[in-house]
């Protein structure tokens, strides 16, 4: 237990970097649906989409090889070295690409008129790969304080640039044209502050870890590049066909959308909608930053597939409060991404099926322990390729006549076969006693709870949130009454003797 409680520990911590900070970050999401209408919201998404995939791309799986390599090796300074000179030519060249292209890949994202969106993207892409690897070194050092504090640097800046560019500078120059701030701020740049918003941000950050970069003995090992790129190439598979699943639906909507629709407008209403499934992939981020060190820290550990068991079960537990949770306050949660009347809320029949897909990936994640100990990174690939094949079909088949709503089955429907076929391999190269009729009664409780929610309605807000919050108390109870053990030696000693009295 005392592994769990680390674990435990280090995901509050990484969690506040991740949940509260990003939950800060997602608090923009009103601003961007009160400013903007759906159709820029959709040029900004479809452009996200496309940096989500070139981040992964950037990285190309060196971060887990750092992790493996660092964690095993007599001298993890040169794993740190070899690694982040990696990803600091790789990153180079990418910038020069970028900035000799810029008007063509703007024209071909639909930018023209705006080329300077994608060099800034570019260069926010870069500086985050190469930032990659001195994160992880935090990490695997176990220093979760100073990770959440850059972390949090980063998402502060980029914050208040955007409520300074967003909210302060329009309104301060229509009321006063002469203002100084007429020198920072200019119209014609619009929703493109976001992406500028950004990449000053992760300029602050690299900033940042100077510091930590500027070891003389640092050096770069050719022969041990190798051996990484070796073992991280299938995470990279991993990493980008993962990132396909996330976000191809927001680059195939706007080409796929039919009947006279405004394909951006659409794909503003879905992207707006997916944000309140964002509680689900805050979970799953923080988890994954604590357990996956915590995973190659402890499979020498004879009791450690035990515990991997146990985690497990925490892990469902608590997407499924995070699934419920949202779904039970989805009246009032609907007004962070714009009014009644804005057309955002028009998508929200897509948050069950992005919060459960969701679920299912992060479940994924977790199973994907096996693979990564036992060294066939090349099954992950494998796995990874098959949900992205699903999820590509579902999409380009029904988009064109179910609309979004397709991309929201196929995330659901990929990911969760992904996760059944990992975990039968899972189950013949490194066996895990997951409980799963334990799990199962978990999910099935709490689909049955979801379909309560949508076949009882109520005429007053009130009376509808009551009575969601009382069925949200029925779960917890059931959970309770089921982990009260396990649970209360997870809390300190004071505590649980008071929880058992």
């Amino acid at each position: 237990m005392s592994a769990l409680k680390k674990l435990a520990g280090d995901t509050m911590i990484y969690g506040m970097s991740s949940i509260v900070g990003r939950f800060l970050n997602y608090l923009l999401t009103p601003i961007y649906a009160w400013t903007f209408v759906p159709d820029k919201f959709g040029i900004m998404s479809n452009l996200l989409a496309y940096v989500s995939i070139l981040q992964v791309f950037l990285t190309y799986g060196m971060e887990t090889s750092y992790f493996r390599y660092a964690s095993r090796h007599s001298k993890p300074n040169l794993v740190f070295g070899t690694a982040l000179g990696s990803i600091a030519l790789t990153s180079s060249a990418f910038v020069l690409l970028v900035l000799l292209f810029s008007k063509r890949l703007a024209g071909w994202v639909e930018l023209s008129d705006h080329p300077e969106y994608v060099v800034w993207m570019g260069l926010t892409v870069a500086l985050d790969a190469l930032s990659a690897i001195p994160f992880g070194r935090l990490r695997l050092q176990e220093r979760p304080i100073k990770f959440a504090f850059f972390k949090l640097v980063n998402i502060g800046v980029n914050i208040l640039l955007n409520l300074f560019w967003i909210l302060l500078c329009p309104r301060v120059l229509a009321a006063h044209p002469q203002s100084f701030l007429r020198y920072f701020y200019s119209p014609e740049i619009g929703i493109g502050y976001v992406f500028l918003s950004y990449l000053i941000a992760s300029v602050v950050t690299m900033v940042l870890f100077i510091p930590d970069l500027s070891y003389r003995n640092l050096k770069f090992d050719g022969s041990l590049l190798k051996e990484m790129l070796h073992y991280g190439w299938p995470i990279l598979i991993v990493g980008i066909t993962g990132m396909v699943i996330l976000n191809i639906d927001k680059i195939l909507i706007p080409e796929l959308i039919t009947g006279g629709k405004d394909p951006k407008y659409e794909l503003g209403v879905y992207a707006a909608s997916g944000k309140l499934a964002i509680l689900m992939t805050l979970f799953i981020q923080a988890f994954r930053f604590s357990f996956e060190p915590f995973l190659f820290s402890h499979y020498k550990n004879e009791a450690s597939k035990k515990v991997y068991s146990v985690i497990m079960n925490y892990f469902v537990i608590f997407g499924l409060l995070i699934f419920l949770g949202v779904e039970c306050y989805i009246d009032v949660l609907k007004f962070f991404i714009g009014s009644t009347h804005s057309g955002y809320h028009e998508g929200l029949s897509v948050v069950p099926w992005l919060l459960m897909g969701n679920l299912f990936l992060g479940i994924f994640y977790t199973q994907s322990l096996w693979y990564k100990l036992t060294d066939q990174t090349r099954y992950g690939a494998l796995f990874s390729i098959i949900g992205s094949v699903i999820t590509l079909v579902i999409n380009v088949i029904f988009i064109p006549h179910l609309g979004y709503l397709a991309s929201a089955y196929g995330f659901f429907v990929s990911t969760l076969v992904m996760t059944l076929v990992s975990y039968y391999y899972g189950q013949k190269y490194f066996p895990v006693p997951y409980e799963l009729k334990k799990l199962g009664l978990y999910f099935l409780v709490a689909i049955a709870l979801y379909v309560i929610i949508l076949l009882v309605k109520m005429d007053r807000l009130l009376y509808t949130l009551g009575f969601r919050t009382l069925l949200f108390s029925v779960f917890l109870f059931f959970i309770w009454r089921n982990e009260r053990s396990d649970l209360i030696r997870l809390v300190p000693k004071r505590i649980a003797d008071r929880l058992k009295g």
